[in-house]
């Protein structure tokens, strides 16, 4: 009989490298592993919970578990989201108990399911997750205003309240939704250029799309939720919104600005959150000074001419992280793409009594991005062992409840922000070598 138990850390990546490698024996075992999964074998594992007083880890594995499935059933990606609720929660567990991570994460392809149930055009490869389709945006400027609050009973969104409600049985933790922010939504379906070039010309306008966006779409959409989920919480997702992409000012006044908007007056707004901000290092760039220029200068328009200020006394670094915290009052996130020290955020979260997160970006890990191996790990576990250095600092001078927040679904500690089928799993165990090697927390308030 196949047990779980046995591909305990790091069994499990022993046998998600072999199979990477195409190892047909490892294949005939991973078959094995996920029919016990998906016939419910594990089930009764999935229910326990991270040590509370322990640095924990967590992962987004959806499109690993897409691959692994596909592989081994012939599994295609629409069949995949849309079908079959226990299969996918299951083979999402199983994937993350091989991984190693001890805190379970649900998720699954936000940005093409939060545009796809008000009539986006998608694409469905066979076995990638879906996206909109580039070519055909479902609204402009002349028509967006025209958009109506679609059927949260059916369709996309019936398949997420099964899947969450499948989660919450295996796992007990609450139902968490995670659907796009209004600019990144609005990215999804008006496009990236279009959308861009209207931030720079037309900004009102955005502000407003946004605004119906939320009040049409999103904020009616999390009231379900709520009304279906009593317990439950929503993560909303920014990528196209971040500092990196649209700056740190754009960011502040439409991406963040909307969302406050959107919240406004809704009785469960502490239970929102957005955590994927990223791109903070561009609060650190200098401005363009024409004087520098006539000096001979280069006047300092990229990330790379940073102001010689520490980030934590750098005022536009701790203005946009208040308006991150505006939007996430729940943890402090660090990305992989923020580029900016670890102990900046330590200091932020120990200064305003908040946790901390530190992600692990999928570049990091990334097999077919690793030029030299041997200094990838040598680099990769200096790494880890100062952001879990940081996290066990932090849970020693907050305020945390006992549980260390273990029974809640949304990402905490060392978060790995995606693993798929090209990841490196050498520098995942030597990252989860750092977690589980860290001494117990001594806790502030115990």
């Amino acid at each position: 009989m196949t047990k779980i138990e046995d591909y305990a850390f790091p069994k499990g990546l022993d046998l998600l490298r072999r199979w990477q490698s195409e190892d047909p024996s490892a294949k005939a075992e991973m078959k094995n592993v996920f029919d016990a999964a998906i016939a419910g074998e594990f089930d009764e594992n999935f229910a326990v919970k991270a040590d509370p007083g322990r640095v924990n880890s967590v992962a987004s594995v959806h499109m690993l578990a897409l691959a692994v499935l596909n592989d081994l059933y012939g599994i295609e990606t629409r069949e995949y989201y849309h079908e079959d609720p226990y299969r996918y929660v299951r083979a999402n567990l199983a994937v993350s108990r091989l991984l190693g991570v001890n805190k379970f994460y649900i998720t699954w392809a936000l940005y093409a399911w939060t545009c796809e149930p008000l009539g986006q055009v998608m694409m469905y490869p066979d076995k990638f997750p879906p996206g909109a389709d580039p070519d055909n945006m479902l609204i402009n400027k002349e028509n967006w205003r025209d958009l109506k609050t679609p059927d949260f009973t059916t369709g996309v969104p019936l398949a997420i309240s099964n899947i969450l409600r499948v989660h919450e049985e295996l796992t007990g933790l609450p139902p968490l939704l995670q659907i796009t922010a209004p600019y990144s939504l609005a990215a999804d379906i008006y496009g990236q250029e279009p959308l861009l070039a209207d931030v720079v010309h037309d900004p009102d306008e955005v502000n407003a799309l946004l605004d119906h966006l939320g009040d049409t779409v999103l904020g009616p959409w999390m009231d379900h939720h709520i009304q279906t989920f009593p317990n439950g919480w929503i993560e909303l997702s920014d990528a196209s919104g971040s500092p990196f992409f649209i700056g740190p000012e754009n960011c502040k006044n439409m991406s963040i600005r909307s969302i406050r908007h959107m919240l406004r007056d809704k009785p469960y707004a502490d239970r929102v959150f957005d955590n994927n901000y990223r791109g903070d290092h561009v609060a650190l760039a200098k401005k363009k000074d024409r004087s520098s220029r006539r000096r001979g200068g280069r006047g300092g328009g990229d990330a790379a001419a940073a102001t010689a200020l520490a980030p934590s006394e750098n005022p536009a670094l701790r203005e946009l992280t208040d308006a991150k915290v505006s939007v996430n009052p729940v943890f402090i996130m660090r990305l992989a793409a923020d580029f900016v020290d670890i102990s900046f955020y330590e200091e932020q979260a120990i200064n305003r009594n908040m946790p901390l997160t530190s992600g692990i970006g999928s570049p990091q890990i990334d097999r077919n991005s690793i030029e030299d191996l041997g200094t990838a790990k040598q680099e990769v576990r200096l790494m880890a062992r100062e952001h879990v250095a940081a996290i066990r600092n932090v849970c020693a001078n907050v305020d945390l409840p006992e549980d260390n927040h273990v029974n809640q679904a949304w990402p905490s500690h060392i978060y790995f922000e995606d693993v798929n089928l090209h990841t490196q799993f050498d520098l995942v165990e030597i990252i989860l070598e750092e977690v589980y090697g860290a001494d117990p927390i001594q806790f502030a308030s115990r």
